[in-house]
């Protein structure tokens, strides 16, 4: 009795945890993103990951890795 719950709920907690973890955020994601425009980076105008929506400096990854790297050398 012991032996058939503890093989059931953990081979249906692993299973059902890891394919429900993976297929939820991805559709949910995609869906967002293509509904509202990408804001366009502040420093050369390509688009970004974000929504027109997000306030502040929007910049493209390749200018916010760049960034990152001009604040992390200014030390």
């Amino acid at each position: 009795m012991t032996d058939t719950t503890s093989t059931g709920t953990s081979t249906g907690n692993s299973a059902g945890a890891s394919a429900g973890a993976s297929t939820a955020p991805a559709p949910s994601g995609t869906s967002a993103a293509p509904a509202e425009p990408a804001a366009g980076c502040v420093l050369c105008g390509k688009p970004t990951e974000y929504p027109n929506s997000t306030k502040g400096v929007t910049l493209c990854p390749v200018c916010e890795w760049q960034e990152a790297q001009r604040l992390s050398c200014s030390g």
